[in-house]
């Protein structure tokens, strides 16, 4: 009998085990699920249009000088250029900011904003956001909700968060690193 019951004991103890260290492995969190889903993504081939956006440095000084003191400057082949058009008509309410330039500075920066934009169009209608571009949105479909909740993160725009090279307009999916 005390056989049969160290048995049984040392099986109970063992399946505790194994319940307790699949409990364990199971708990994956949101940054664990997106760093996988990241990788998953950077497996897929991309066309060479896709690939051109993921790096895409400025090279303007006048667009790192005007631009870049209050963000870093999304490169301009993130947008169509009627979306730049549309920015840049309406500096003077740039996201809830006064942006204004001079006449001369403003039709500079707008001619080449729209030189390097997308081809994509949104449907005729000027998109604003880059986050709100269909283009973005299929890129960033496995970033969870508790990635940009993450106060290191705070919101899709902030793309240095993650794109350890986005001040440098690189935006590799090698060089991505989601903070915890």
């Amino acid at each position: 009998m005390t056989a049969n019951f160290l048995k049984l004991t040392l099986s109970g103890i063992f399946l505790a085990m194994c319940v307790a260290s699949a409990a364990v492995y199971a708990h994956d969190d949101d940054d664990d699920e997106d760093e996988h889903r990241h990788q998953q993504h950077a497996q897929r081939e991309h066309s060479k249009s896709e690939n051109d956006r993921h790096s895409s440095a400025v090279s303007s000084a006048k667009l790192q000088e005007e631009c870049g003191s209050c963000h870093i400057v999304y490169p301009p082949n993130l947008l169509p250029a009627e979306s730049w058009r549309a920015l840049m008509g309406n500096l003077n309410k740039h996201f809830g900011t006064d942006a204004s330039l001079d006449l001369a500075t403003q039709k500079e920066l707008r001619a080449e904003l729209e030189n390097a934009a997308s081809s994509r169009s949104e449907g005729g209608r000027p998109v604003l956001r880059i986050t709100q571009t269909r283009w973005f949105q299929h890129e960033h479909d496995e970033v969870s909700n508790r990635t940009w909740r993450n106060p290191k993160v705070k919101s899709a725009s902030n793309c240095g968060a993650c794109h350890t090279y986005a001040a440098q307009g690189k935006f590799n999916e090698r060089d991505i690193h989601i903070p915890r």
